[in-house]
């Protein structure tokens, strides 16, 4: 397909779908469909429909969240052994 082509709507949710499934790179995709990762990257911070959430926003919440967690319980981890006594044993 070059460049000029638009590809239908069915096409590019199909190929969102294969995106976020996460089965596939998106360069191997792209190139099965004869576009540009570039295209399909921008689908993604676009989102379908003008969507107020967009898959790549989402993507970057749930990582963020994760690392917060992470962060929190360490947090606590750390709380914790400050709150044990000289001999181990929690005041």
């Amino acid at each position: 397909m070059n460049n000029n082509q638009k590809i239908s709507k069915e096409t590019r949710e199909q190929i969102l779908t294969r995106v976020k499934e996460g089965k596939d790179k998106i360069s191997v995709i792209a190139e099965q469909h004869g576009i540009t990762a570039r295209t399909i990257y921008a689908w993604l911070s676009r989102g379908l429909d003008g969507a107020s959430s967009t898959w790549l926003e989402t993507s970057k919440l749930k990582r963020e969240n994760d690392n917060l967690k992470m962060i929190i319980g360490q947090l606590m981890l750390e709380q914790d052994r400050g709150k044990k006594g000289r001999h181990g044993k929690k005041i």
